[in-house]
């Protein structure tokens, strides 16, 4: 019973309208019952592949008395069966008669000028009708005429010209729910086409980003054992340079004139330079691929920081820089590689030495706190953040470097703990250096289980605060806080 041409497309999705998809059921049955109620005529509405949208029609007595007479039967059957395939004229309209003399009323559903379905009117008694047609007879010699004609007169009669206002009415109303039902359907249809398409670029992207991870991760690696291999391949000429540098400073080879000497001092000062940017990549890249052993064992922080400041006191006094040490005495046992919280101690001593002008001032400062757990990677989230309120206080220690230099810009002070990131990246910097020294000290503080931040200090200069839990801290933290390195 298709009405539409199957080249006939619909406007979203290039797909053939189903008017079951668009049409309102429920809008639809109301109106087909109200013109049934109104004029008693048996109203059907099919969609254009011959689905069934809605039924309102009761079952007339002739119909009935016929469909007990099989050849009439099946003269019937044969009749519903070519009203619901005819195809409408032109214009739309078509009546297809009924071997009782009653008729069918077609009417097509046009959508945007396609014809998405049809309406079928009837049965009903043409209003000219007086008896049954001899056709009527003809189905089924046991068929009572003047009974089926008695049952026939009892079917409303309707002049054509009401059929085809109650059709043209039927036709417009329809054809506005189907306008309406469309438009939703065709909005949501957009809505979900629009979903689609994002999850789908959010797919694309997201494959994209995960290529682009591996291969950074990669690179990374790469990057990591290319810095290990070449350090330690560097490292060892390296080490002969300086040792014979050193034996030429002392006259080992013979006597050298004291511009000689000058130059053997600075061959050994660059050397001793480069040895230690060469051991800072040794160290970064052993942390980046967790490789770097950290020996636990009981420590205090009294003697680490001593020894600090006896190593840097030279160079201190060599700039006129004034060095001290601020310690309340009170023992707080940690587990910790002493060597290592030596390294990250001379880094920020060194480094507020370096940017301390003359007559400035630098004091490292150690006190026995209390306090909750750390959470080791100085990122809190929610969750540890609201069982700080319930933790017991465990003992620390808070250790500050504090400087009068030129101080951080509070912008820059999230970034200084970035491997190779300097706040002054200008070729004609003042102040040398990698950027690796704090790098390597967060990395090495955060293997602790501790965490370091920096301040600004007041007026001038910057402050570098170094929190390390107590070994009763650490034996009370979580397992999945415990830095592998030292669990």
């Amino acid at each position: 019973m298709s009405d539409i041409p199957p080249a006939s497309q619909d406007v979203v999705g290039d797909q053939p309208i189903a008017l079951e998809d668009v049409v309102d059921r429920d809008a639809l049955d109301d109106l087909c019952k109200s013109i049934h109620a109104l004029f008693g005529i048996g109203v059907r509405v099919y969609a254009s592949q011959g689905a069934l949208l809605a039924n309102v029609a009761n079952e007339l007595e002739l119909c009935r008395y016929i469909n007990e007479v099989p050849g009439s039967r099946a003269a019937c059957g044969a009749t519903v069966s070519a009203a619901k395939s005819v195809a409408p004229g032109d214009d739309g309209e078509v009546t297809h008669p009924c071997f009782t003399g009653l008729a069918y009323h077609i009417v097509s559903l046009v959508h945007e000028g396609r014809r998405v379905g049809r309406i079928v009117l009837g049965p009903y008694a043409p209003a000219g009708l007086r008896e049954p047609p001899p056709s009527l007879a003809e189905t089924d010699k046991r068929l009572d005429v003047v009974q089926a004609s008695e049952l026939a007169a009892k079917v409303p009669r309707v002049k054509q010209e009401a059929l085809q206002r109650i059709a043209g009415h039927l036709k417009e109303t329809l054809e506005l729910i189907i306008f309406s039902s469309h438009k939703a359907w065709v909005t949501s249809k957009l809505h979900l086409y629009s979903v689609r398409e994002s999850y789908r670029e959010l797919q694309d992207k997201t494959t994209r980003l995960e290529q682009t991870l591996t291969r950074l991760k990669e690179v990374d690696r790469l990057k990591s054992n290319f810095l290990a291999t070449m350090s330690h391949e560097l490292r060892t000429p390296l080490t002969s340079i300086i040792g014979y540098s050193e034996m030429l400073a002392e006259g080992i080879a013979g006597e050298l004139a004291p511009e000689q000497q000058e130059y053997v001092r600075t061959i050994h000062a660059k050397g001793e330079q480069l040895l230690r940017l060469i051991m800072g990549l040794l160290d970064l890249s052993k942390l980046e691929s967790g490789t770097m052993s950290l020996r636990q064992a009981p420590a205090q922080i009294g003697p680490v920081l001593n020894e600090v400041i006896t190593t840097l006191a030279p160079v201190a006094r060599k700039k006129d820089v004034e060095l001290a040490i601020d310690s309340d005495g009170v023992p707080c046992e940690l587990a910790a590689d002493a060597e290592r919280l030596r390294q990250v101690f001379i880094n920020l001593v060194d480094n507020a030495v370096k940017f301390t002008p003359k007559g400035g001032k630098v004091t490292v400062r150690a006190r026995v706190t209390e306090g909750p757990a750390l959470s080791g990677g100085g990122d809190d989230d929610d969750d540890s953040a609201g069982a700080v309120l319930l933790a017991p206080l465990l003992k620390q220690v808070e250790i500050r470097v504090s400087d009068t230099g030129i101080g951080i810009p509070a912008a820059e002070r999230a970034k200084v703990f970035e491997a190779f990131y300097q706040v002054d990246s200008s070729s004609t910097r003042e102040y040398g250096g990698t950027g690796l020294g704090l790098s390597i000290v967060k990395r090495i503080v955060d293997a602790h289980g501790g965490q370091v931040s920096v301040e600004g200090n007041e007026p001038n200069g910057t402050v570098f605060v170094v929190t390390l839990p107590s070994a009763q801290t650490r034996r009370a933290a979580l397992p999945s806080r415990v830095p592998p390195a030292l669990a």
